[in-house]
Formats: C-alpha cells, sequence, structure tokens
C-alpha cells in the first residue's frame, strides 16, 4: 500500500512501514502539512498487521532542517492561543511516537537541525550515516527547544542537554552517538543497505513482545523502584499470556 499525504510518503513494505519526508527542495523543513502527514502515517502504519516496524527517512540530501521560514513567519505573528496551538500539534506527534506500539527508527542523512533532530530525538531509535550532523540552534533566534528536551534529558546526561540546547552549535554523528543520542554511525557509502540490515533484526522477535517491552520502558520513566517492579510484574504476566509468548515457549520446548 502507499499513500502520499501531502510533503509526506507512507508506503508499508512489507514487515516495514516507510515514512519519507518528501520536501527536498526545502531541506525538508517543517511544516503543519508534515506534521500532521507524520502523524497520519504513523497511524497508518498501526493498521497493517505485516508492519513490524517504522522508518522514518528524509528525501534528498538532509533528513530535517527543522522549521520552515512561513512557520517562523506565522510564529513571530501569532496570538498566545495560535501559538499554543501550533506548538501542540508537535506535543501530539511526540506523544504518538512515544505511544506507538512500534519501534519507530529514524534514519538520518545529511543534517538533523532544531525541530529535524528533534524529531529523531524523539523517535525510538536513531541511526545516522557518518555524515551526519545534529543540533539546536534555536537559542541563536531566541528560541526555545523546549517540548524536545522531556525526551533529551531521558537520553542525554543533564551537562551534555545543556550544552547541546544552549550553545547553538552542531555535532558530528561520532560524537552524537558517544553523548547517547543517536544508536548507531553506519558508513554512508553502504548506509541504505546497513538501515535494511539493521530492520531485519524486527523480523525475527515478537512484535507482541516488542510492543509490550516499548510500553514498559517509557512507563517506568515516572516509576520509583517498587512501582517500577509492579508495572514489570504486570507487563510480565500480559507477556506470558500472550498467543506469541506460548508458540515460542513450545517451539523452544521442542528445541526448534
Amino acid at each position: 500500500m502507499t499513500a502520499e499525504i501531502e510533503s509526506v510518503i507512507y508506503v508499508a513494505d512489507g514487515p516495514v512501514g516507510r515514512i519519507t519526508l518528501n520536501r527536498p527542495e526545502k531541506r525538508n523543513a517543517l511544516n503543519q502539512a508534515i506534521v500532521s502527514g507524520l502523524a497520519a502515517a504513523l497511524r497508518a502504519a498501526t493498521q497493517d498487521k505485516a508492519v513490524r516496524v517504522v522508518l522514518i527517512t528524509g528525501a534528498g540530501k538532509d533528513f530535517c532542517s527543522g522549521a520552515d521560514l512561513s512557520a517562523l513567519q506565522k510564529i513571530s505573528g501569532a496570538s498566545v492561543g495560535e501559538n499554543v496551538e501550533d506548538a501542540g500539534s508537535l506535543l501530539e506527534l511526540f506523544l504518538l511516537i512515544r505511544n506507538l506500539p512500534l519501534p519507530v527508527i529514524a534514519a538520518v542523512q545529511g543534517r538533523a537541525l532544531a525541530g529535524g533532530c528533534g524529531l529523531a530525538t524523539a523517535c525510538d531509535l536513531v541511526l545516522a550515516s557518518a555524515s551526519a550532523r545534529f543540533g539546536y540552534p534555536e537559542v541563536k533566534i531566541g528560541f526555545v527547544p523546549a517540548m524536545v528536551m522531556a525526551i533529551l534529558r531521558r537520553n542525554v546526561s543533564e551537562k551534555r542537554a545543556f550544552e547541546l540546547i544552549t550553545r547553538g552549535g552542531e555535532i558530528d554523528a561520532d560524537e552524537a552517538m558517544q553523548m547517547g543520542l543517536i544508536n548507531q554511525v553506519l558508513p554512508d557509502e553502504r548506509f541504505e543497505q546497513a538501515i535494511e540490515d539493521y530492520l531485519r533484526a524486527f523480523e525475527k522477535v515478537s512484535s507482541s513482545a516488542v510492543a509490550l517491552s516499548k510500553q514498559l520502558l517509557y512507563q517506568m520513566d515516572g516509576l520509583n523502584f517498587r512501582e517500577g517492579l509492579h508495572a514489570g510484574l504486570d507487563i510480565n504476566v500480559i507477556a506470558r499470556m500472550t498467543e506469541e509468548c506460548q508458540k515460542g515457549i513450545a517451539r523452544f520446548l521442542r528445541k526448534e
């Protein structure tokens, strides 16, 4: 199935739901069409039972360069209420990624800056080409990478987060991986094939177990130790009762 939703293209390709930001002439800069298209594509991925993992990429040379000029112009002249509504759509997108039962992977080539870096950070996993660049330059224009801080603070140390959001500079893929902002750095010359190799692992594991694992991992953010153990107990019991777990145990006992 293929569907084009304004500036976002979604393709269900077997076990992979492929989402492409499709504004290469604008370096895939974020606007309302991209944000709403991403949300629609993510929801579409959950409707296909064959899809086990979602991959977000950018068409052209860059993953996403942040908000486009028209969006920035809109912000500068908007009322408080209009700004709340506009920012709220991004908040809903971040929540959707976090609550989606599928793993969401950002595959970053070129630059992921400002809101583009925020989008990548909001994904469950980030794979980057060796030449990729990341950064939060918002402070240079008096803006704040505000909502993504809730995620960034969970990914990197406090001092690293402070450095990223207040200096406004760019870092390369190796430094991003060292600080925990991304998961893997892949060679430029075989980036696409390395992505496909990485995705294949999700074809070999239980989709229900992955969904429950994602739910529990993020649920533990606000729990103390005892509450975390009890949440783990609940998910443990739910996992035992799933069809995939029962079939998996049967195969293991048969030593298949």
